[in-house]
């Protein structure tokens, strides 16, 4: 990892300037809703398999980890130990490794002959954790102990690409970190992440994207948050939860005080990534589309707010997570790809 004053970005294409949707599916929300429910994520044939691990966390809990597994995989895991790279992927919001994006990606990395993994946040694998806790947007720590334990099997160097969610809370643990952060990733990458969760938050909650987005979210949220205060009675104001109709008022009921937040202004504020992206200390891609109907265009940052190790990406097009791409039905590895070449020349 080169220093502070001899750091420089290798020369990659540069995904925002050569990017464009198909002109047949014009605006965000087209984008963003075709990309995860119509367009190919994977090569024909391709699906990914997977090998599930269970780890049992340090407070008493547990996490699911798939593996997507090779032609040349032993079927047994060791498969991470012969691979030249590890591409590790934090999912999004209700995410996990049957989402797109996370198909998209075993396809890239399946290609290049990379190891590939999907942690799961808790109780995102199909199953509800035990502990008292869920997930979160600012889950540094959590970040930070999943990779130390993926970088002890690897060869070298993990490459990281966190979605959304995700995405925030890796360059909060990049943010942490600080110079430590090289010796576990070479090089990470985050794709429509809402790292002003302030503005996020109001965004989704309003109009279209509350009636749409914000809706389909708390249809799984609040379950689960619901059997969460049956496995723990009293642990939140259950009466509130189920009253919740917008993000920010589930984020107030659950997330910010299960988290050590005081409320939901406290917790978007603490753990949105970006005011510190000038701590980072690791080559760092920021991918943002300007028409993200969930991240404002206006509230991303400039690259004067970013600092010497990080790159920002922010296209015009793409919607959240979607970046179709073809014709029709289109597809979604192209994005995969650009963000998989830049970590490759970066890690």
């Amino acid at each position: 990892m080169a220093t502070p004053a001899t750091f420089a970005t290798p020369a990659t294409p540069d995904f925002a300037a050569s990017y464009r949707p198909p002109r047949w599916l014009p605006g965000g929300n087209l984008q963003t809703i075709w990309a995860a429910r119509v367009s190919r994520h994977h090569l024909p044939g391709q699906r990914p398999q997977w090998l599930r691990e269970r780890w049992d966390t340090p407070d008493g809990d547990f996490i699911d980890v798939d593996h997507a597994l090779t032609p040349a995989s032993t079927g047994n895991g060791a498969v991470t130990r012969t691979k030249p790279r590890h591409l590790v992927l934090f999912h999004g919001l209700e995410g996990h490794s049957g989402s797109q994006y996370a198909q998209a990606f075993a396809s890239v990395a399946r290609q290049r002959g990379w190891a590939y993994s999907v942690p799961h946040f808790r109780g995102c694998s199909g199953e509800l954790n035990r502990a008292p806790r869920a997930y979160h947007s600012g889950d540094f720590e959590e970040i930070g102990w999943i990779l130390q334990r993926l970088r002890a099997s690897a060869a070298a160097p993990l490459l990281v690409v966190g979605i959304s969610l995700g995405g925030n809370a890796l360059l909060r643990w990049a943010q942490e970190a600080g110079a430590s952060a090289s010796a576990t990733a070479g090089a990470l990458a985050t794709v429509c992440s809402p790292i002003d969760l302030a503005a996020a938050g109001e965004a989704i909650d309003r109009g279209f994207n509350h009636a749409v987005y914000a809706r389909m979210f708390l249809a799984t949220m609040k379950p689960k948050a619901l059997a969460k205060w049956q496995q723990h009675p009293g642990l939140f104001d259950r009466d509130k939860l189920a009253a919740a109709r917008t993000l920010y008022e589930f984020d107030n009921v659950f997330t910010a005080p299960l988290h050590g937040f005081r409320d939901t202004p406290d917790y978007w504020q603490r753990a949105s990534a970006q005011p510190h992206l000038q701590s980072v200390r690791v080559p760092a891609l920021v991918l943002n589309a300007r028409n993200d109907p969930f991240v404002p265009g206006s509230r991303l940052p400039a690259p004067t707010e970013a600092g010497r190790y990080v790159t920002l990406w922010q296209p015009a097009a793409g919607g959240h997570v979607g970046f179709p791409k073809g014709r029709f039905p289109s597809h979604t590895t192209a994005m995969p790809q650009a963000v998989a070449d830049w970590l490759a020349a970066h890690g």
